[in-house]
């Protein structure tokens, strides 16, 4: 960058293939710098928005090979990476949980890497397997090389200008795994789709992917105990199993759009979320629309919650934990402008005010 330039920014992903948070802090940081070419492993357009065909998309060799199970190339992706063409670019941002920290710079160049959590592949591996339900042949094949990734996942670490955590507990993980230190900035809450509603119905709500690491089955079976009425929301390889459990005060209704996950919100007495995440924005949503929130008291909710002002926490992942805090749960204590004020400080506004002032400055 030479004068008064603005930088010339590039942002890289781990893979585009499929949606979720990581992709929804892209779109933001794309909103931001909306010139930026996006580099990533592979882009699968189909199971992207079709705004993604709008953006600059720059993929690895890896987008050239029919990929079935991309688990079984990732001896291949730290290559990938480090063969992308950064050159005259001033500032890099990533966005990633693996791998796209590796990228190699130009003279000069700061990486910016905002970094969701280090890969669980590597880190914690015990617990990917059984979070992610990974089959026999990955489960076989992937031990004989988390040796080698993890030294060079380290080694790539260390070719990052400034890394940058999600939460506080992800800047305790990349202290410990990566011997770095990091800002938190908290990703985006789209607060602007959420309005506070003047009244409400009589149901609790869950709205999220139905996989297990969520833990909705200790929500089926409180509710189930309790007989409140809850309405979960969302699709995932999980739901025949807890359908199976619930009782008919539990009603599943798929995945809703995005006017139709506003509405539930708005409507619903208060919003449950009984797993543990690293963030987790789908709460703050709820706060949004004023309404409090009954979490397990762990992971990032420890950072987003005021307990008593924005919801409740229940101490221990049992089911018997949460409908103890559910029988006496009283939605009148409770302001829903103060609620919304608390979700308003995780804005997207908040986040791109901050990610601008780290990149640019």
């Amino acid at each position: 960058m030479t004068g008064t330039s603005a930088p010339r920014v590039a942002l890289v992903a781990s893979w585009l293939n499929q949606y979720g948070g990581a992709e929804r802090c892209l779109e933001v940081a794309h909103e931001l710098f909306p010139t930026a070419p996006v580099f990533t492993s592979t882009y699968w357009p189909a199971a992207m928005p079709p705004a993604y065909r709008t953006w600059d998309i720059r993929v690895s060799f890896l987008d050239k090979i029919p990929i079935a199970n991309q688990r079984l190339f990732l001896p291949l992706y730290p290559w990938a990476f480090e063969s992308l063409d950064l050159r005259g670019y001033d500032r890099v941002l990533s966005m990633t949980s693996a791998f796209a920290h590796g990228v190699r710079l130009p003279v000069d160049a700061r990486h910016f890497c905002y970094l969701f959590t280090p890969a669980r592949f590597l880190w914690n591996y015990l617990d990917y397997v059984e979070r992610e339900r990974i089959g026999r042949v990955p489960r076989a094949v992937l031990p004989l090389f988390i040796a080698s990734l993890r030294d060079w996942d380290r080694r790539a670490a260390q070719r990052v200008t400034q890394f940058v955590a999600i939460s506080e507990l992800v800047q305790k993980r990349i202290a410990a795994s990566y011997a770095r230190d990091s800002v938190v900035i908290y990703p985006p809450v789209d607060t602007a789709r959420f309005s506070v509603a003047k009244s409400h119905d009589d149901f609790f709500l869950i709205l999220s992917r139905l996989v297990p690491y969520k833990r909705i089955d200790l929500a089926v079976q409180a509710f189930n105990a309790l007989r409140l009425p809850l309405v979960i929301a969302g699709e995932g390889r999980d739901r025949a199993r807890l359908e199976q459990m619930a009782q008919p005060n539990v009603k599943f209704v798929g995945r809703p759009s995005d006017h139709d996950a506003c509405d539930l919100m708005a409507r619903c007495r208060a919003f449950v979320f009984p797993g543990e995440e690293d963030f987790g924005i789908t709460p703050l949503e709820a706060n949004a629309c004023g309404k409090p929130v009954i979490a397990y008291r762990g992971g990032g909710a420890l950072e987003t919650m005021i307990e008593g002002v924005t919801g409740e926490l229940f101490r221990e992942p049992t089911a018997q934990s949460l409908a103890a805090i559910l029988a006496s749960f009283d939605d009148r204590k409770y302001d829903p402008q103060v609620i919304r004020q608390h979700a308003e400080k995780f804005s997207t506004a908040v986040f791109k005010d901050k990610l601008q002032h780290l990149v640019v400055g």
